[in-house]
């Protein structure tokens, strides 16, 4: 009975040490399972002193280069690892294989460029953030097949085309950030697999037209972001799937016209959800499909008086919409 009880005590010790050890430079909150380890001058992974059942890790702003599969092995229990701005270079294969709950892991800010093979595989992961680093090509080798991923953050980085061949391992897919690379085109298969995809965000890039067919398997989508690109024409019927789309931005383009009938399947559009300013607009003949569907949306529209023409000169800086019918050359 008394060995019992000493070994009962000695686990009792031994899982209470661990619970509430706590690396150096960094703050445990135990009640919550979480460590903080911010600002601090770290420069390896803080493997020991961690605490086994830490379910929410964050080393931010430190001087770590490198995180192994055995530095994360010291907490099975993990669900969210937040390692922003660190100086991240390199990552191992397979590095999620010890935390096997793990959903979100946040890696913006670091160095990274290639990444290896099977580096994000087994773990179930929901949200995965690579935002600002170095990535020139995102691999499908990263992933396993199915993946649960439902949030992508690939912007920031240096990717010159989509990665189809990556995407193509998403199937539940509903966010999709690629922001701030250098994409010149958007081939016409590239999203077929992201049927759930809800928001799409391809701001700041260098897309000069999209393919007629490049959206109409993403049918779902609400939010959709084009601005800061070089867009100077769009097909007619590219918006054409689109019904349940609440909010498109268009704004800081070079569109001086859009095709008739462009906006007519938006038929979900928000008050102010839809974004057109900043635009170089050739108040001419064919801008009236544009002008008459300004009066009866405006409402649906982002400051719809600042949509201003840029030619011809006499109407150079002239609000589009307050423009008469007689202004136009055109006939009521």
């Amino acid at each position: 009975m008394k060995s019992w009880c000493a070994l009962a005590f000695l686990c009792f010790a031994y899982f209470f040490h661990g619970a509430l050890s706590c690396p150096p430079l960094c703050k445990c909150y135990h009640r919550r399972a979480e460590v903080v380890c911010n600002a601090v001058p770290l420069t390896q992974y803080p493997s020991e002193g961690l605490p086994k059942n830490t379910t929410i890790l964050t080393i931010q702003f430190t001087n770590i280069t490198s995180i192994s599969e055995q530095h994360l092995n010291a907490t099975p229990r993990l669900r969210g690892l937040h390692l922003y701005s660190n100086h991240l270079q390199s990552l191992t294969p397979h590095l999620l294989r010890g935390v096997p709950l793990l959903n979100t892991l946040d890696l913006t800010g670091n160095r990274l460029s290639d990444l290896p093979e099977g580096v994000f595989n087994p773990a179930p992961l929901k949200n995965l953030v690579l935002k600002n680093n170095r990535i020139e090509m995102a691999v499908p080798e990263w992933l396993p097949d199915n993946c649960s991923i439902t949030w992508l953050d690939l912007s920031g980085n240096s990717l010159t085309k989509v990665p189809t061949a990556l995407l193509q391992k998403l199937p539940h897919l509903e966010t999709l950030d690629i922001a701030n690379n250098r994409l010149e085109k958007i081939f016409a298969d590239s999203l077929v697999p992201l049927t759930k995809l809800e928001r799409l965000n391809l701001q700041n890039n260098k897309l000069e037209t999209l393919d007629p067919s490049v959206l109409h398997s993403t049918r779902n989508l609400t939010y959709l972001f084009l601005s800061r690109n070089k867009l100077n024409k769009l097909p007619q019927n590219v918006f054409q799937e689109l019904t349940q789309l609440r909010h498109l931005s268009l704004d800081d383009n070079q569109l001086s016209h859009i095709p008739a009938g462009l906006l007519e399947p938006l038929i979900s559009l928000e008050e102010e959800g839809l974004d057109l300013t900043n635009n170089p607009w050739h108040c001419d003949g064919k801008v009236e499909y544009l002008w008459r569907w300004l009066q009866k949306n405006k409402k649906k529209v982002f400051l719809p008086e600042t949509i201003t023409c840029s030619r011809p000169q006499p109407l150079a800086g002239r609000s589009l919409m307050l423009l008469t019918l007689s202004e136009l050359n055109l006939w009521s």
